[in-house]
């Protein structure tokens, strides 16, 4: 790529084609680490009961005399749990029965209860039996105490909930929805802990179960759903065994319209559901049929409405939704054909990029890093558009850019690499770029000691020398073969440091 040969840089075409592939590999690098940032997590829904309460209600299954008998928690924990079997196998009443799988809900919060409780024989068989109960609180109860499992940080915890998977699955179907709320966490936690359930699960129907709670007219149910699901997506093996599953069923065509802007659009669903689009994109499945599905055209009006969100409130929860959205947009630029960017984009390649700085903006104040997210999206937005570069130069957007120059060195290279897709667009593009602060701010970061910025740095240079030879000229006025004087000896610099030297000083 750089030449020693008369000290010169090789033939326009073959430095910018050079330039570009280069550039288009350390992207590949980076979108292969933003892939692997996963976010598996667990969620607990609980109802707080007041100490006190939680005391009244173990002491009156106990009795006074048993509670002061018992002196360690150990045993409290053991004779909640045998007490909890006894009743549960006896036709005792159900309120009595209630009040035992209670007080065995507050026990299972406690990791040494959990393991407890899977190694004594029948405890789960016993549970499972009252999941199955025909009364609703019995089940309710029941769902919440296998809720409690589901959040245990051990895997044979997750794998002792196995046997009730199916029934799990089952209820999904049912009416309730504060039942089906639970049901879908509970699945939720179990996938991320396990393979095997996840290997039990998928025979068992979870994603045909899936599509069809995307029916559900509850918002709190479609939250759930797209947790449960995200966690689904995350697994090791989705890209092979998950995802065409997905991808083959109704729940893209679902997941878009609730991405939908609009006053029906609900944060936390758009959220949760925006992350399994995510999770889609990286695994490079088929992102084709989500483009014919219309994601592109969705995403950006999202974007839009995101950065008039940001104008009318200093709701900082609104990152949360914006950081997904992002990486979809970026992640699917890189796939799809500029024609379809500019079919399904239509919404005006300057409300785009205004709605971006936007955003920028924001994340600038309040939220630095998120930075390189809006970036990320602006490279590939400007690599092979012609059309977005002229509107970056024609809403005079370069000086905003420089001026994020400082915020860190990844955002510094990201910067650097959107500007040298403008400027090996060819001299007209260049001429916007220089005269102008460009020189001084590049100045700045050849001062710097990373390898990455300086690079990008004389990247830039590298094509403005090309296309303005004038700016060598400045450039030289401004001391800039002293800059360069400072790189000469690093190996990975010293050839492109030579090249533009050579420039600089013979045209």
């Amino acid at each position: 790529m750089w030449s020693r040969r008369q000290g010169l840089l090789r033939s326009a075409g073959c430095g910018v084609e050079e330039l570009r592939r280069r550039r288009r590999e350390r992207e590949a690098a980076l979108r292969k680490a933003r892939r692997e940032q996963q976010l598996v997590s667990k969620r607990l829904l609980r109802d707080e009961t007041p100490e006190e309460a939680e005391g009244e209600c173990v002491a009156a299954i106990l009795g006074e005399a048993e509670m002061s008998n018992l002196s360690s928690g150990g045993a409290v924990v053991s004779y909640i749990i045998q007490q909890f079997l006894r009743l549960a196998h006896r036709g005792t009443e159900e309120k009595e029965r209630e009040r035992a799988l209670f007080s065995l809900r507050r026990g299972l919060q406690h990791s040494e209860t959990q393991k407890t409780f899977i190694r004594l024989e029948g405890s789960m068989r016993t549970l499972v039996g009252l999941l199955t109960s025909n009364q609703a609180l019995l089940q309710l109860e029941a769902a919440r105490c296998l809720h409690e499992l589901s959040h245990s940080e051990h895997s044979v915890v997750a794998e002792a909930c196995l046997p009730a998977t199916s029934y799990l699955l089952t209820y999904l179907s049912g009416h309730s929805s504060e039942f089906i709320e639970l049901c879908l966490y509970t699945l939720g936690n179990l996938i991320v802990e396990s393979e095997v359930v996840r290997r039990q699960l998928l025979p068992q129907g979870i994603i045909p179960a899936m599509a069809a709670c995307m029916q559900s007219p509850h918002l709190p149910v479609l939250e759930a759903l797209g947790y449960a699901l995200s966690q689904l997506l995350q697994a090791k093996e989705a890209p092979e065994n998950i995802i065409p599953s997905v991808l083959g069923s109704t729940l893209p065509q679902h997941m878009l319209q609730l991405l939908q802007p609009g006053p029906k659009l609900n944060p936390g669903i758009a959220v949760e559901f925006a992350w399994c689009l995510h999770y889609i994109i990286c695994s490079q499945v088929n992102n084709a049929l989500l483009i014919t599905h219309g994601a592109l055209s969705t995403l950006g009006l999202l974007l839009l409405d995101l950065a008039g969100a940001v104008q009318r409130t200093e709701n900082a929860g609104l990152e949360l939704l914006a950081c997904p959205v992002l990486r979809c947009l970026s992640n699917l630029l890189t796939e799809a054909a500029v024609e379809t960017i500019d079919g399904q984009m239509q919404h005006g390649d300057e409300r785009i990029l205004a709605a971006l700085f936007i955003l920028l903006q924001f994340f600038f104040e309040k939220q630095p890093s998120l930075l390189p997210e809006g970036l990320w999206l602006l490279n590939n937005l400007t690599a092979n558009s012609p059309s977005f570069c002229t509107s970056l130069l024609s809403l005079d957007l370069t000086e905003p850019l420089l001026k994020l120059l400082p915020v860190s060195n990844v955002v510094s290279v990201l910067v650097l690499t959107v500007l040298c897709n403008v400027a090996e667009k060819g001299p007209a593009y260049c001429q916007h770029l220089w005269p102008g602060p460009l020189l001084s701010s590049l100045l700045d970061m050849l001062a710097l000691s990373d390898t990455e910025v300086v690079g990008q740095s004389l990247e830039l240079l590298q094509l403005l020398f090309l296309y303005r030879p004038e700016a060598g000229h400045a450039f030289m006025q401004q001391s800039g073969l002293q800059a360069l004087e400072r790189h000469k000896e690093e190996a990975q610099l010293q050839d492109r440091v030579h090249a533009l030297q050579q420039k600089a000083l013979h045209g």
